[in-house]
């Protein structure tokens, strides 16, 4: 029985997410039935983590164990010839027993891209969150830097989570503009549900002026979700990059 590292990407538009859910597409789902008619068995897949509905991935990492006899290759090939267009298996690796996409994973890389200007895009509708307002950039880089560290990140978790250490060490927080698209990045050893989202949507009302720079580290130490602003929609996040 091999263990084998698969690295995806995907747009997940037209998914409830990452888990497996009843009478709803995910993406997991699609890649166990894509296996199963691999090999016509069960295999459980899992991932580094769950992405939201809407939630789109550059890097997600899942593992899954077969003995089915084929090279890594022929993995990624036969993936790819049964996925969905909006899946993608970039590589199959063969790694060490034991490995587990979730437990062994030691950092992430997320990406929120936001399009600022006036007219909506044809070909950004779905991955990019449209703010017609100007945003003050440099305000939004300012209040950033007062959230980098290790912290409690209890006001920016989002509801129903089952996490109980709300201390991430979020070691990179930047925001670089690129003509109309500001991109937020963020890297940390691990994320609270929603936490990247309700950051960047916090930034965006710093961005707009409704609060100033340093009124996120008020935030920050109240480790209340009521304290800070709103949660950015799905379809600007990206999963980059999973750390091992």
């Amino acid at each position: 029985m091999a263990t084998y590292k698969l690295t995806l990407e995907y747009d997940g538009t037209a998914y409830a997410g990452w888990q497996r859910q009843p009478d709803q597409p995910t993406v997991q789902a699609a890649i166990e039935t894509a296996l199963r008619c691999i090999t016509q068995t069960e295999i459980p897949v899992i991932g580094s983590g769950r992405t939201d509905s809407g939630v789109h991935a550059l890097g997600q990492v899942a593992s899954f164990h077969s003995d089915r006899a084929m090279t890594t290759d022929e993995w990624t090939r036969a993936l790819n010839a049964l996925l969905p267009p909006d899946i993608s298996a970039l590589s199959t690796e063969e790694v060490a027993d034991g490995f587990n996409a979730r437990r062994w994973a030691v950092g992430k890389l997320y990406e929120y891209r936001i399009l600022n200007r006036r007219t909506r895009s044809a070909h950004e509708r779905q991955r990019a969150w449209h703010l017609w307002g100007g945003l003050h950039v440099e305000d939004m880089r300012e209040g950033a830097a007062l959230l980098t560290g290790r912290h409690d990140f209890s006001s920016f978790e989002g509801p129903q989570s089952d996490a109980e250490n709300k201390v991430c060490d979020l070691r990179c927080l930047a925001v670089i503009q690129c003509g109309d698209i500001i991109s937020v990045r963020l890297e940390a050893d691990r994320f609270l549900k929603q936490m990247v989202r309700a950051i960047v949507g916090t930034l965006v009302e710093v961005g707009q002026g409704k609060r100033l720079p340093r009124d996120m580290k008020t935030i920050l130490e109240a480790k209340d979700r009521r304290a800070a602003g709103y949660t950015a929609p799905p379809h600007g996040l990206y999963l980059v990059q999973v750390d091992y």
